[in-house]
């Protein structure tokens, strides 16, 4: 949004987005940023719980007359009368390198999966689930520890950057778009929160991938005498033949910044940042000295 206020080559028109919703411990009715955003720049803003049952919003393209719309996280289905009604159609930013993972959560499932590298593409809206034809995209490595809040920080700079080179060149006609390859489609649907839950049988990558996931939203979560622990940061340690090896979930080994809890598959994870409900972030050193964690102890 902020791109595309500050670019001289493109007028923002007005911003259509979601209501504002209750946030913050406090419940308090909180406006989109984009609004913040769009308000601050004198740009109108319209708000609607559902485009579908909103006849009003296809009155506000109709006054407007854009001659483009840019869909970025929007979170509902448009329908054709919508998408198609801009002389130029409407196009969407989406957080991969499609036809890869396609849907509502592509960053988390990327991460999930341990991806090395994803990206971001620009494509045309169709009636389909991310199916439309390509207009470009923008690769982006992932460093082994990155969680799904940076990458997607790093993911939105490369989407602006890339939506306003994307629109020169498809509004001149230099740039035309490219049909998806369907045979290679992957999926990232919505995921329930109980993929949080920590599986200490699971192998010490899978657990690391599934904190990077989780962080900043909800948290990866195990528990420790009936309390709800978040796990917010982990490490990836190499095997040691003289480590013992014990039930998953117990603890193996405590160092001076964190402590090894034994995973599946003979692994070991390390844990770095933790947090007890109602309580501040802490490094793993405070976190076992205020819980009184020794060796053999194990988390559930």
């Amino acid at each position: 949004m902020d791109a595309l206020i500050q670019s001289p080559h493109h007028e923002v028109v007005c911003l259509i987005t979601q209501p504002d919703r209750k946030a913050g411990r406090g419940q308090r009715l909180t406006p989109p940023p984009t609004k913040v955003l769009a308000e601050k720049h004198g740009v109108p803003v319209f708000q609607f719980q559902s485009l579908r049952k909103a006849p009003e919003a296809i009155a506000v393209l109709e006054e407007l007359r854009p001659d483009l719309c840019a869909v970025v996280a929007f979170g509902q289905i448009l329908e054709p009368e919508f998408f198609d009604f801009p002389p130029h159609g409407t196009l969407n930013v989406h957080a991969s390198l499609l036809p890869l993972y396609r849907g509502a959560a592509p960053i988390v499932h990327t991460i999930l999966n341990g991806e090395s590298e994803t990206g971001v593409t620009i494509m045309k809206i169709d009636a389909g689930m991310d199916t439309g034809d390509i207009l470009s995209l923008q690769r982006v490595r992932i460093s082994a520890n990155m969680t799904a809040g940076e990458l997607e920080d790093v993911l939105a700079c490369e989407g602006a950057d890339l939506l306003l080179r994307t629109l020169d060149g498809y509004l001149s006609g230099d740039l035309k778009p490219q049909p998806q390859d369907h045979s290679l489609a992957t999926y990232a649907p919505r995921f329930d929160k109980g993929i949080a839950q920590l599986e200490w049988g699971l192998d010490a990558s899978q657990l690391h991938n599934t904190v990077r996931a989780m962080n900043p939203w909800p948290g990866a979560t195990f528990r420790w005498r009936e309390q709800e622990v978040k796990l917010w940061c982990t490490g990836l340690v190499e095997e040691d033949p003289s480590r013992p090896h014990l039930a998953p979930g117990s603890i193996v080994e405590m160092r001076k910044h964190d402590f090894l809890v034994q995973c599946g598959n003979n692994t070991v994870i390390a844990l770095e940042e933790l947090q007890l409900p109602n309580r501040k972030r802490v490094g793993a050193k405070d976190f076992l000295n205020g819980c009184q964690l020794k060796l053999g102890d194990l988390l559930a």
